[in-house]
């Protein structure tokens, strides 16, 4: 990944993204916070760690499964989806993004339009149970609804239909709030790699602070997004090939130099690519962690996207039993914490510092993919 450095000089700011000691909240229980018994069993630990430092979560497809009900109270409970109020409470769940992904099959202006809806139903919701949830639209925002006793919502990703090959929809959806773009099924991002296009479309996200989402993504384009950009790269739903081959998890090569890009890889809680137990997925955890590092390495609860689950991970209640079987193997926790929360806060201050050195120096792009790629 290109050096932030090339493009302005270090700040105290780029300290901040350097190592864990930028994240207190990453290592530090809030006042009044038991610190967990060692000799407490492992899921009694696993409550009392996520006490003080809750799970961001990198991936809910909760929007498109609200839009399919009459009716629904997230705060009360709701038995028709696997994510609502009281069960993320359970699960200490302290901020989560919400997918925009849509069906296949829709594309251009359709696709467009119903992101928007999309967009404008997450903020509907929230909106109606204030109580429960905050939208956030970044790392600061995390903390303080967090702070509050809300669940932090964030918005993304997006797929790459959503901006219409257009840089001045994508800057409006920024408006709007989105903060993660997924690469894959784009023209400008295809088997071959990005696009003279697609090279713009990520400065322009890297200029505005909208984050690549490379899962699913070709071999030669996480490539070429790993030469070109200067954020920090993600995988929202991503775990490790070598333990399990699905095409959208990453081989051994490819998660060694997202350790060097201090990127971050959320592994998703699916049976189909992870496995059919808790403990196949505190496997893959294991085995990113080994080759990318402690700093790289988060979590996707997946849910309300039509995937199965492993055992012991049905909902959103269940983060505990996964942070239980991490702390049996014997994860540190300042690894545990930067796994649940500090991470995630990394990516988007990291995206924002990129996007206010980008744009002492670019303004806005108004390219167009019919004079880059006709």
């Amino acid at each position: 990944m290109a050096d932030l450095q090339d493009e302005l000089h270090a700040t105290t700011e780029v300290g901040e993204l350097e190592g864990r000691a930028a994240w207190p909240e990453a290592e530090q229980l809030p006042p009044g916070t038991a610190e967990p018994d060692a000799d407490a069993d492992p899921l009694q630990r696993a409550h009392a760690f996520l006490a003080g430092h809750p799970v961001a979560d990198g991936y809910s497809g909760l929007p498109w499964a609200l839009r399919h009900l009459p009716w629904f109270d997230l705060e009360l409970g709701e038995s028709a989806v696997d994510t609502d109020i009281p069960r993320m409470r359970e699960g200490h769940v302290g901020a989560l993004f919400w997918s925009l992904h849509l069906p296949e099959g829709l594309a251009g202006d359709r696709a467009v339009g119903a992101t928007i809806e999309q967009l404008d139903l997450v903020k509907t919701v929230v909106r109606a149970h204030p109580e429960g949830l905050r939208m956030a639209y970044g790392a600061a925002e995390i903390t303080d609804a967090r702070n509050c006793g809300r669940v932090a919502v964030m918005l993304g990703p997006a797929g790459a239909a959503a901006v219409g090959d257009s840089m001045g929809i994508l800057r409006s959806l920024r408006t709007l709030g989105l903060r993660v773009l997924t690469l894959s099924g784009a023209s400008w991002a295809s088997g071959t790699g990005l696009t003279r296009f697609g090279e713009e479309m990520l400065r322009e996200m890297n200029r505005i602070g909208v984050l690549a989402d490379l899962s699913g993504a070709s071999d030669a384009t996480i490539s070429r997004v790993f030469a070109v950009t200067k954020a920090p790269v993600l995988f929202t739903r991503s775990a490790a090939r070598a333990l399990r081959p699905h095409p959208a998890n990453l081989p051994d090569d490819v998660l060694r130099e997202l350790g060097a890009a201090k990127g971050l890889c959320l592994v998703p809680l699916t049976a189909e690519q992870t496995g059919p137990s808790v403990r196949d997925v505190a496997d893959h955890l294991d085995h990113v962690r080994a080759l990318a590092g402690a700093e790289c390495v988060g979590v996707s609860g997946t849910y309300d996207s039509g995937a199965a689950h492993p055992q012991d991970l049905a909902d959103a209640s269940c983060y505990p039993h996964l942070i239980a079987e991490l702390l049996s193997r014997g994860w540190s926790e300042s690894d545990l914490a930067l796994l649940t929360w500090g991470n995630v806060q990394r990516m988007l201050r990291g995206a924002d510092f990129t996007a206010r050195a980008a744009q002492q120096r670019r303004e806005p792009s108004a390219a167009k993919i019919a004079d880059l790629d006709g």
